[in-house]
């Protein structure tokens, strides 16, 4: 056998092999770096500190979202209407990844919270490391987290109350 040719057949060993771990195990995003703690704000439900996303020990319902996000306002209500069905069984936490400064503060986030009914945790992640971690390719994006902190269930995009609610059901 030539030098190339064995060359060749072992990187194609290396490819198939490659593509048959992603395949079994997925690329690697998912929810290895979670916990992670964001940077809560005062706001309607919410207080100012930081909290591990997701809520340790409990379910929780992560929503990231932006305030010029058209779907990301339609979104909440569903999610106002889940927070008020679920109560204290499930954490609600909704996060930003938008940068505060000269054309958004953080009262502008907490005036946008406040005109759509928002009333569970607000948190602010400039550097978008929750995006990251879950492999956000766009907003709004909603994930479902059993009490383990395990995402079960991922969507990006608008989502119906009726899914919603089964997914948050299936980790009660």
């Amino acid at each position: 056998m030539k030098r190339r040719e064995l060359i060749a057949g072992v990187g194609s060993l290396a490819v198939v092999g490659g593509a048959g771990y992603v395949a079994l195990n997925g690329v690697g995003l998912g929810d290895d770096g979670l916990p992670l703690t964001v940077q809560t704000l005062d706001a309607p439900g919410s207080e100012a500190g930081k909290r591990p996303v997701p809520a340790p020990g409990k379910p929780t319902v992560l929503d990231l979202f932006a305030t010029w996000c058209v779907p990301c306002s339609a979104q909440m209500e569903s999610l106002t209407a889940l927070h008020e069905e679920f109560g204290d069984d499930v954490a609600f936490v909704s996060v930003t990844n938008e940068g505060f400064g000269d054309n958004l503060t953080a009262d502008d986030v907490r005036k946008w919270w406040a005109d759509h009914d928002g009333a569970w945790t607000v948190g602010h992640d400039p550097e978008s490391r929750l995006m990251k971690v879950l492999g956000a390719g766009g907003l709004p994006y909603l994930a479902v987290f059993d009490a383990d902190g395990t995402a079960t269930w991922t969507h990006r995009g608008l989502a119906s109350e009726s899914n919603l609610r089964a997914q948050i059901t299936a980790v009660l």
